[in-house]
């Protein structure tokens, strides 16, 4: 600020060269500072009660949000407690193909106990047994009176429960928050999910892990907090897959089968739209394993990548088709199917002995003759068959996306005989699991080119290595299909889906050696539509017997064909398959003039 003089020397000698008098000038100057200075201070003052307030508005701001949360927040206890590892709860969600879910988490709270705050043990040992009645009234006893400082009661109680043990109002009983895993379709693809479990666990929180199926082989990405907004995407379709197991399980029960399994792949990228395998279970209070007897027993067994098995007459189309991709013979060739066929000292039969005489390789196939499918084998060698069998992956575990999986190494014979050979070229002697044969199958449907099967969503076809001609792939099918139209599978035609597949029914193998007599593996080997396959369908039962007849029977045309057929039916349309309607034959109405 400029400070003006109370006297100016200008202004006063001029004053006094008028006559006026000086001292008036310097009384108006200090009228005129004065009333500056005071305009100063009042702005001041007014900037500083400013602040003031806006600061004081913050407080009570602050204040006023805390109080309302700590209004609204459940009440809890402060604890002490030292500082250690943060375990991290986070699991990324499982979807399928679709974006439905299939797995989540679900918060609850676990319960447990501080003896030495409780305040009368023994009543709430009495009421606690009351809110669970699974609990061990002697032994919550013998713990809460006795030395321990903390004790877990439950990993897992229900809001209800929860509530139940708050009133009993004893403060040594404390709760932990938990987030546990949650399968809201329940035993629907309980296989493929597998389960999840607790693994390392504390007061504040536990971490959820994965113990078996895709939970477990995926388990390093789902637990990673970075991808907790990121959901894991599978291949499976959730209502083709409901479908699946609603018509294998009823076919399971109409065929009184100990077990049974099914597996639906697209041919063209190896994608596994459904996968069953039965009996099941609910993941969401997932059995114990089972310590003793056959481990096929337990509802945890996985029937469609553990279960090996020797898969019969459904190999057959291997050896033919091989055959003609070596230009051995065409489907026109004739072969002698006629016995006796010895080889390395043992009999070749046919099934209910039945003598076929020369027929043609696509008539081998549509019979199901051993002895002419065991020809065709020795006329490739076991060499150029061990060959073609490792290249559609029957020597190794499948690449599918569970634990499981790589349990289920297929059986091979110690030394591949000529014996050997021809058994395996109908399906003995060579042991494997259903989702090894709907990835060889897909190679035959898709026109020659191998795929893995994949649990993974995929963009595109993914197709492998040729394995055999587009020609000899086609022939191939043009004999599955006269399979159904004619064959041993009449009963798997789904009008206006044009089923192509291989029946195959093996004698059911003793843990100690030999095979049952009345005991069988029936399968039914599917693709359709046969024209131009988009999807391949394995459907095997275990010990199954059809009773409808005066004699029962066990073969895959009776008893995995019709369920097999029943499922095609019902997922096509799922599928988005439209059935292709063949015209009615016009009737013989002769139209005349009325004039």
């Amino acid at each position: 600020m400029i400070r003006t003089p109370l006297r100016p020397l200008a202004r006063v000698l001029d004053a006094r060269a008028k006559g006026e008098n000086p001292d008036a000038i310097e009384r108006e100057n200090t009228r005129i500072r004065h009333e500056q200075m005071r305009d100063q201070s009042r702005l001041r003052a007014e900037g500083r009660l400013l602040v003031l307030g806006i600061m004081f508005f913050c407080a009570f701001a602050v204040v006023g949000a805390r109080m309302g949360l700590l209004a609204v927040s459940d009440p809890v206890e402060p604890r002490a407690h030292a500082p250690g590892a943060v375990i991290s709860a986070s699991r990324a969600d499982i979807v399928d193909r679709n974006g439905n879910l299939l797995a989540t988490n679900f918060e609850t709270h676990a319960l447990y106990a501080q003896p030495h705050h409780l305040i009368d043990p023994e009543g709430s040992a009495e009421k606690l047994v009351k809110v669970f009645p699974d609990l061990d009234r002697e032994r919550l006893v013998k713990d809460f009176t006795g030395t321990r400082k903390f004790l877990w009661i439950k990993k897992k109680i229900s809001p209800e429960q929860m509530q139940a043990v708050h009133e009993i109002g004893d403060p040594g009983l404390l709760f932990a928050p938990r987030d546990m895993r949650l399968y809201p379709n329940g035993r629907l693809a309980a296989h493929i999910m597998g389960g999840a479990s607790f693994g390392k666990e504390g007061v504040h929180a536990a971490e959820v892990i994965g113990v078996a199926g895709v939970e477990k082989y995926f388990d390093d990405y789902l637990r990673d907090p970075s991808n907790a907004g990121k959901p894991l995407q599978l291949s499976l379709d959730l209502t083709v897959q409901a479908a699946a197991e609603r018509v294998l399980d009823g076919g399971m029960k109409l065929m009184n089968a100990k077990g049974a399994t099914s597996v639906l792949m697209d041919v063209y990228t190896g994608e596994v739209i459904s996968a069953v395998s039965l009996p099941s279970f609910d993941p969401n209070d997932r059995p114990r394993p089972a310590v003793e007897g056959d481990a096929s027993d337990s509802p945890l067994f996985n029937r469609s990548v553990q279960g090996v098995y020797e898969l019969g007459s459904t190999f057959k189309i291997f050896t033919a088709v091989q055959a003609m991709d070596l230009g051995l013979v065409n489907a026109g060739t004739l072969i002698d199917t006629k016995g006796p066929m010895r080889v390395d000292g043992h009999s070749i039969g046919e099934f209910r002995n039945k003598n076929y005489g020369t027929i043609s390789v696509a008539e081998v196939i549509e019979k199901s003759s051993n002895r002419g499918t065991g020809r065709l084998a020795l006329m490739i060698g076991a060499k150029r068959q061990q060959e073609f069998l490792n290249s559609l992956g029957f020597f190794d575990a499948t690449t599918f996306e569970i634990v499981e999986a790589s349990g289920g190494k297929p059986l091979l014979p110690k030394r591949w005989t000529d014996l050997s050979t021809v058994t395996i070229s109908y399906g003995h002697g060579l042991s494997s699991s259903t989702m090894h044969l709907a990835a060889g199958y897909a190679a035959i449907a898709n026109g020659g080119r191998v795929v893995k099967p994949t649990l993974m969503r995929q963009k595109g076809p993914k197709m492998g290595d040729r394995v055999m001609s587009e020609q000899a792939a086609a022939a191939a099918r043009s004999m599955l299909r006269r399979v159904v139209t004619g064959g041993t599978a009449s009963f798997g035609e789904v009008p206006g889906y044009h089923v192509a597949g291989k029946t195959g029914t093996a004698d059911k193998p003793k843990p100690r050696g030999g095979y049952y007599e009345d005991k069988v593996i029936a399968s039914f080997a599917t693709m359709f539509p046969a024209h131009e396959p988009r999807y391949v369908l394995i459907v095997t039962l275990d010990e199954p017997v059809e009773t409808s007849g005066e004699k029962p029977r066990r073969t895959a045309g009776w008893t995995a064909v019709p369920v097999a057929a029943e499922m095609i039916r019902r997922v096509a349309p799922l599928l988005g398959m439209r059935p292709t309607v063949e015209p009615a034959q016009v009737a013989d109405i002769t139209l005349t003039s009325s004039n």
